[in-house]
């Protein structure tokens, strides 16, 4: 058995598992397997599954979207801002992401942090987008297009494709950089 484990260990080995296997195969004998340690040492660090479970959706909002967030909107340079967007879009866990989707169809906790996670990343790309573009109605779909260009890619049951994802994330700058834009039509706000 592996000596003592941190607790970051047991949230990287919760998202390499949802990753790997899906919602469906996080599970705390799995987590600790893959950890080599026993139940013992989980039960050191949390109460139960349950609180286990909680702190890693928050540490994936915290470490997946919040500090990307944060370092991107202290970036004075909206272009900048936007390549490192999609940097960090491509480096997502996208196994991990596609299965907390599943699981926030199941469950309203985990729905009400991919909400958050799904507007503060819509947010972000729009508020640089706006910068660039200059009308709010276009960076507005712009950002959705970001958005859904993702969820998609995660969603989708063809085989990932990275290079395709990094060409398609290529076009999409592409077109936010040569101002390549019909004017989009004013039209209602999400909700």
């Amino acid at each position: 058995m592996a000596g003592v484990v941190s607790r970051e260990s047991y949230f990287d080995t919760g998202l390499d598992v949802l990753s790997d296997q899906g919602y469906g195969g996080l599970k705390l004998a799995e987590v600790c397997n893959r950890l080599g340690v026993t139940t013992g040492s989980f039960y050191h660090y949390f109460p139960n599954w349950a609180a286990y479970t909680r702190e890693l959706i928050a540490h994936w909002r915290q470490a997946r979207t919040l500090r990307v967030v944060e370092a991107v909107r202290a970036d004075p340079d909206p272009h900048r801002r936007i390549d490192t967007l999609i940097a960090e879009a491509l480096a997502l866990p996208h196994g991990a992401e596609a299965a907390i989707r599943v699981w926030s169809s199941l469950d309203p906790d985990v729905y009400t942090v991919q909400a958050v996670v799904d507007q503060l990343r819509f947010d972000v790309i729009f508020e640089s987008a706006r910068e660039i573009i200059g009308d709010e109605a276009t960076a507005r779909h712009f950002a959705d297009w970001g958005v859904y260009l993702i969820v998609g890619y995660e969603q989708s049951t063809l085989p990932r494709n990275t290079e395709a994802l990094q060409w398609i994330t290529d076009q999409l700058r592409d077109s936010l950089e040569s101002g390549r834009f019909t004017p989009a039509p004013e039209i209602g706000q999400p909700g």
